[in-house]
């Protein structure tokens, strides 16, 4: 069914020179150039997904704090929101926990010419519900165990589905959250259950590591973005996103503003037009 090949994701990178932290930080000017570009060819794969009917689903995962959010942002800035369309579920009602795990899910999956950013997903049931009790260990079990054929049922049917796990460092998630308290820009991404998983660490990097040899498929495989540098997070995950999705630049007419009508008898009636004051 799944591949267990999984040794353990801090195993691997502490393997693997390629993904050391750079000695530098990179440069504002620097990022927002890069950036641009590859939001430049998020809206070509915008006008491919649209015109060939595509359906893609991206799913974002990771610990609090480990820049999910920040990512999301920089993917969906320039784009139409009719064509990338963000998901971003509350806890389930009592209805929809009378349901089948997945449904709640699969009602926002996306139509042809869409892709849907999952910023949490259906493996909310393989972290946070499994470490903090809201299911039982038999139901996250057979999550783990039906989730590889559900998702090989979803491929099967013509998605592509592209799954993220952001990994941050403690000592980054912890600067991150501290940063969030006196923030008032960013108090309201501290949840109570933010505080409450703080001190479970370990506890998620088991869970993190079964789900992995789980669900990481040939089908549906995990892609692993080392995310203590959120700005090279950010473009190493978009460039990489662009890659799994083979795409080309679609045909399209120069644009050339028409001449404006000549203004024949229209006068501006005299209305007291309620402008706001200019403060700045």
């Amino acid at each position: 069914m799944a591949r267990r090949t999984f040794l353990g994701i801090n195993a691997v990178m502490a393997r693997s020179p390629s993904v050391e932290h750079p000695a530098e930080k990179l440069k504002g000017k620097k990022y927002q150039k890069q950036l641009l570009a590859l939001q430049a060819e998020l809206c070509k794969l915008q006008a491919w997904v649209k015109e060939k009917g595509l359906r893609i689903i991206v799913v974002f995962e990771g610990r609090d704090a480990a820049g999910k959010g920040g990512t999301i942002k920089a993917i969906l800035e320039r784009v139409s929101p009719r064509v990338f369309r963000l998901v971003a579920l509350p806890a389930p009602s009592d209805r929809e926990k009378s349901q089948m795990y997945m449904q709640r899910y699969m009602e926002h999956f996306p139509s042809a010419g869409e892709i849907v950013i999952f910023d949490r997903s259906w493996y909310n049931r393989a972290g946070v519900e499994r470490v903090l009790g809201f299911c039982t260990e038999e139901q996250a079990k057979h999550f783990l165990a039906l989730t590889p054929l559900v998702e090989k049922a979803i491929v099967d049917s013509g998605l592509i589905l592209i799954k993220y796990w952001l990994e941050v460092s403690p000592d980054e998630q912890t600067r991150r959250l501290e940063d969030r308290i006196d923030d008032g820009r960013k108090i309201w991404k501290l949840s109570p259950m933010d505080v409450k998983s703080y001190d479970r660490w370990f506890d998620y990097s088991r869970a993190r590591d079964e789900m992995f040899q789980a669900t990481d498929t040939a089908w549906a495989p995990w892609f692993v973005v080392r995310s203590d540098d959120k700005r090279r997070a950010r473009l190493n995950l978009i460039t990489h996103l662009l890659g799994r999705i083979p795409y080309k630049s679609t045909p399209r007419e120069k644009v050339k503003l028409p001449k404006r009508q000549k203004q024949g008898k229209y006068k501006q009636i005299e209305y007291p037009f309620k402008f706001i004051p200019e403060v700045y």
